[in-house]
């Protein structure tokens, strides 16, 4: 490693003389030694030097700076004083960090001293320092402290710089007096602080942009350590709370390690940045990476992920130790128990709501009862969770114990006899990961702790997927369930083994990131811990199965037409049998749910559904063949008619509409849809045309929109132009035509929040804006051009476009994988109308960044597009859709 050039030294100025000022020339010359050392701090840093010498350094050297400065303009007046306080004050100083100074005066300041003062800092305004600065009396600070915890707490960071000496005494005596904030009333005041700031990043370290000051597990979360350490304990630095006994030599040497880590990329951070930024955004993460020495080690492991799984990791050490130091602060500050501790099974003992150890060597003598101890609180929900020595002692215990606690035969009894209790688990199995035992029982989670995928689609950490996936399945358990998810609670009754499906879940994920599919990874590791676990052989496949085929479901109902009956029976015959098909069901809405929370909506509920319901009747039926065509239209009108006939509506009218109806409506329909816009059309009259009807919450969840107009060129293109401008989004769409040439398409929408249109006022407008549209003459797609938000703009690919012949249906089928952006169904629905290329059917998803469309169409005369149709309509799309036109990602032409 070089070493960094010298440090500059400060120029040579005349000597300071008191109140003297600072010359024009001064000034320049204190500027230019500014940027000097900012270019040393650089490239000091670049070189190698740690940010654990450069930070206190840098304080130092901004302090030299200060102390000049408050010489050659204030002087070594009486009846002032200069001040550090909050990250100045503790001797940290990142390369744009503010400067924060407080003034103590003896009086509210007049005349020369008021003007010495806007002087300083009109100075250190001019030197782009940013000074954070208050000037108060001793008596206002102590008003102020008084009633604001925080201001209080920035006092306890304070040091002079300059100035008056007689202050001191009065700070000193202010900073230990116990009548301000009393101990109990300020650890209340930090904790809610705390809560409320960690409420504002969804209480998790592991958002996808995280703020690594005030974010949970952020550097504030250190400080809170060292606050209450100094409040309730009296020690001026945190390290000291080991002698305590209220950190252990481990905690302290793991927050040193974290700190180091956030430390280190808070200021690459700001060197990147140039200002004061401490969001870990994406607009800084693959840079950061590049300059921190990651590098990509495959698709599947990308430098990137490799810094954010290091930075989440580091974050989440920090959080686990502030929330176990305000745990002790808890019992340290509380009376003393005046009742005798209740005998919790053979080892444990409760003292009022958390549990502890009988025997303090527990843990080192018998490993399983690490595991055992989270068995007693899930079968005692009415226990908090560890008492402080417990909780040590289990940290401690953890890593020393590692090997056993994956081959005692005894800890595996214990895990399997927690994953027995069902949905009562799942908390218990939040905790062993929280405490970092989760982790060294199951090596391979222990590779996902922290691990993140650089995308807009996994918005947690593999981990805390993970969990979460297992909350949703715990949910399943409870009645409430059935709002959110249509068949999760009914289906979760009859789960008959729920370990096997608490096993899928922990594991459906734990090979991301190795290389290779992340399924078929699984599906080793998780055969082999079932077979660990002592499980018969048939479970363990089953678990092993549900591993490997996780996305099945998923990508079956998102990407195919699960009103093909070929289509299902194919899925059911692939799932094979009842149980395999309920719990994979479930463990598809908790993946889905759990990978975002904008992910699950309506629609995605009702489709899961649908698909789960054909193929438990196929199951059912033997996995005989589904019915052919004619069976299917038969029965759709049978059911559609017996709807109508209880309307008071008459064979003649129905029939002599269904005339007209191509047979494609009685398969991809729904007879409850068929009714629908049977009993719409033959109610309306011929001035209602173009007819626009919405159901706000239709069979296929979501709201469902009905056009019925005349079938000219552009009326896709139109309708999906106006949704678009409706700031709608297009999750299915239905695209058939009447023998007379009239539409029958169905869209079906949710808003920006992923919901149904629930406003009586927006389902108005939503169809009036509609009619407007279809009513000009020809067809006018309006397109609004949206700039794409910040996020999307760094995970940009180019599109994969892709035609398939299709021979049962006659009709090219075009798959289309690309950034996903605002208005993108509107520009590709531009694109088929001006190669004059109709649309059948579309489906619509996106995943984070990322949107995969499928579509059937054909040409302007119902024919499966030729070879140079194709051509022109991938060039057309490619135009519109390639953020860098010279990557053209195609796949040929095909037939099946």
């Amino acid at each position: 490693m070089s070493l960094p050039p010298a440090r500059p030294a400060l120029p040579r100025l005349p000597a300071a003389l008191p109140r003297s000022g600072i010359s024009p020339q001064a000034r320049l010359a204190l500027r230019q030694w500014l940027g000097d050392v900012d270019r040393w701090f650089a490239e000091a840093f670049r070189d190698g030097l740690p940010a654990d010498e450069l930070v206190p350094l840098r304080a130092q050297t901004l302090q030299r700076l200060l102390r000049h400065i408050w010489v050659a303009i204030v002087g070594e007046a009486a009846g002032a004083a200069l001040y550090a306080v909050g990250g100045f004050g503790r001797g940290e100083q990142f390369p744009r960090s503010d400067l924060d100074v407080l003034v103590l005066v003896d009086a509210p300041p007049q005349g020369s001293l008021a003007r010495s003062l806007e002087t300083l800092f009109t100075c250190l305004w001019d030197f782009g320092l940013k000074p954070g600065h208050a000037v108060r009396t001793f008596e206002q600070c102590r008003e102020l402290a008084a009633r604001d915890a925080s201001v209080y707490t920035s006092l306890l960071d304070g040091r002079r710089l300059a100035g008056s000496e007689r202050f001191e005494e009065q700070w000193a005596a202010l900073r230990a007096d116990e009548t301000l904030w009393p101990a109990a009333e300020y650890l209340i005041a930090k904790r809610a602080e705390q809560e409320q700031r960690y409420a504002r990043y969804n209480d998790t370290a592991y958002n996808l942009e995280p703020n690594l000051k005030d974010g949970p597990g952020g550097l504030r979360s250190l400080h809170v350590i060292a606050w209450l350490g100094h409040r309730l304990f009296g020690v001026a630095d945190w390290r000291e709370l080991a002698a305590l006994d209220l950190l252990s030599s481990a905690e302290v040497a793991a927050i040193d390690a974290a700190r180091s880590v956030l430390w280190r990329t808070r200021f690459a951070l700001h060197l990147l940045a140039r200002r004061l930024e401490d969001r870990l955004l994406f607009d800084f993460q693959r840079e950061l990476a590049r300059r921190l020495g990651y590098e990509d080690e495959h698709a599947q492991n990308l430098g990137v992920e490799q810094f954010m799984q290091d930075y989440f990791r580091a974050a989440m050490t920090l959080e686990r130790a502030n929330a176990a130091f305000l745990q002790r602060c808890d019992e340290a500050l509380a009376a003393p128990v005046l009742f005798a501790a209740e005998t919790v099974g053979e080892h444990f003992v409760a003292i009022g709501e958390r549990l502890d150890l009988r025997d303090a060597d527990l843990f080192l003598r018998r490993p399983a009862a690490m595991i055992e101890i989270f068995v007693a609180l899930a079968e005692n929900p009415a226990f908090k969770g560890l008492r402080a020595n417990a909780l040590a002692r289990l940290q401690a215990a953890v890593e020393l114990q590692a090997d056993r606690l994956r081959d005692d035969p005894a800890v595996q009894a214990a895990f399997l006899r927690l994953l027995r209790l069902g949905a009562a688990a799942v908390p218990a199995l939040a905790r062993m990961s929280r405490h970092g035992l989760l982790a060294q029982y199951l090596p391979a989670f222990g590779k996902v702790v922290g691990r993140m995928q650089y995308d807009l689609f996994h918005v947690y950490t593999v981990d805390e997927h993970t969990l979460r996936v297992l909350r949703i399945v715990a949910r399943f358990a409870e009645l409430e369930s059935s709002r959110e998810f249509a068949l999760g609670f009914e289906v979760y009754q009859r789960v008959a083994r729920p370990e096997l499906l608490l096993l899928a879940a922990l594991f459906h994920d734990i090979a991301k990131g190795r290389g290779g599919d992340h399924s078929e990874l699984g599906e080793v590791d998780a055969r082999a811990f079932c077979y660990r676990l002592g499980l018969p052989a048939s479970e363990a496949e089953l678990v092993a199965w549900l591993v490997r085929w996780h996305l099945l479901m998923s990508v079956t109902a998102q990407r195919q037409d699960i009103t093909d009956p070929d289509i299902v029976h194919r899925f059911a015959v692939q799932v094979g049998e009842w149980e395999r098909l309920d719990l994979l069901y479930l463990l598809t809405c908790a993946d889905i749910a759990g990978t975002s929370p904008k992910l699950w909506n309506s629609w995605k509920d009702r489709l899961l559904a649908d698909l789960y319901v054909a193929a438990r009747y196929v199951l059912r039926a033997g996995l005989e063949r589904p019915p052919q065509t004619p069976a299917q239209v038969a029965e759709c009108r049978l059911q559609a008619r017996e709807i109508l006939h209880a309307d008071g509506l008459d064979d003649g009218d129905i029939d002599g509409l269904w005339a007209g109806f191509p047979e494609q409506a009685f398969l991809r329909y729904h007879p409850e849809q068929v009714a629908w816009q049977t009993r719409l059309i033959l109610a309306a009259e011929a001035s209602d045309l173009p007819l626009i009807a919405i159901q706000s919450d239709g069979v296929r969840g979501g709201s469902e929109i009905f056009v019925y107009a005349e079938d000219r060129d552009g009326l896709f293109a139109t309708v999906a132009a106006t949704l678009d401008r409706l700031n709608l989004s297009v999750q299915e769409a239905r695209v058939l035509t009447t023998t007379s040439g009239m539409s029958l398409d169905t869209f079906l929408v949710l808003d920006a929040q992923g919901r149904a249109l629930a406003e009586a006022e927006r389902v108005e407008r939503v169809r009036g804006e509609l009619q407007r549209a279809l009513q000009q003459q020809p067809y006018r797609p309006h397109l609004v051009k949206r700039p794409l938000a910040r996020p999307l703009r760094h995970f940009q690919m180019a599109p994969r476009i892709a035609f398939r012949t299709d021979s049962a249906t006659g009709r090219t089928q075009l798959s289309l994988v690309c950034s996903d952006r605002p208005g993108l169904l509107a520009v590709v629905a531009l694109a088929l109308r001006e190669r004059r290329v109709r649309v059948h059917d579309a489906r619509i998803a996106t995943f984070g960044e990322r949107a995969e469309d499928f579509f059937q169409i054909t040409d302007q005369n119902d024919r499966p597009l030729e070879p140079d149709a194709g051509q022109a309509l991938l060039q057309a799309l490619t135009e519109r859709l390639d953020p860098n036109p010279a990557g053209i990602a195609k796949e040929h032409h095909a037939s099946t």
